[in-house]
């Protein structure tokens, strides 16, 4: 009878101190540990795709790729391998606040291939990049503007939430809008774009692939107004090129 291997869970705070960190060129700070099933090279292509302006706001940031993370009553705990148990049980990423800095687990596992891999990163890096210095002006009034006119469609479930908040309000006449809303829209869509924008750089990508069934997807021409806008404010990095085309090259 085949013997059964065990996969030891490990503190969080025990492989933020085993594992080689690694900075790319552009600055972030990352690290892979156990089995994760991603070569180093890929690895890096993915990470380095983070352009300079945003990566210099990612400080005190950490990303650790490893095979599974679990998050159960408060405690973050890793498993090296993986097994169909421990993979019920995990999340997709979870943060850790290690030190001085803060810890981010992505279970490379959980995902399927390297769209999905990719987009989880970024999605984090969106985020954190908003944290860290909020939305701009510009992106805001053109976001704003597509709500207005009734485009079509958002990003993500969050952005659409919060769009749509913000918009009953003002559609009912009220003397004020949920300002709350409005702002929780304009961070949401902006991470969204962001992301979105870095997944561009590292693969060929067709836009229905960012499909989820509970929201109506932005119309594909303002889904492209945002990320050249995006792309005008956060240039690619050396190496990576950002292109939309409406067809797929024969």
């Amino acid at each position: 009878m085949a013997e059964v291997v065990q996969i030891p869970l490990l503190p969080a705070a025990q492989v933020a101190q085993e594992a080689r960190m690694q900075q790319a060129p552009n600055g972030v700070c990352y690290a892979s540990y156990g089995d994760t099933q991603i070569s180093p090279e890929e690895l890096e292509r993915v990470v380095q795709a983070v352009p300079a302006v945003v990566a210099n706001a990612l400080t005190r940031r950490a990303y650790y790729f490893v095979p599974l993370t679990l998050g159960e009553q408060d405690e973050t705990t890793i498993a090296p391998g993986y097994s169909v148990d421990l993979g019920d049980r995990a999340v997709c990423h979870r943060n850790f606040s290690f030190g001085s800095g803060e810890c981010i687990f992505i279970s490379t596992r959980l995902m399927q291939d390297r769209f999905a891999l990719a987009f989880e990163y970024f999605i984090n890096v969106g985020h954190h990049f908003v944290d860290a210095v909020g939305v701009p002006a510009s992106f805001s009034d053109l976001i704003w503007s597509q709500a207005k006119a009734d485009v079509r469609g958002e990003t993500s479930q969050d952005a659409w939430e919060s769009r749509r908040r913000a918009l009953d309000r003002d559609r009912q006449g009220s003397e004020t809008i949920d300002e709350k809303a409005k702002s929780s829209y304009f961070e949401s869509a902006f991470s969204d774009a962001v992301a979105i924008y870095m997944l561009s750089l590292t693969l060929d990508f067709d836009y229905t692939e960012l499909r989820e069934r509970e929201y109506p997807l932005l119309a594909a021409p303002s889904l492209a107004e945002r990320l050249r806008h995006v792309a005008g404010l956060f240039p690619p990095n050396a190496g990576y090129e950002f292109e939309i085309r409406y067809r797929r090259r024969s």
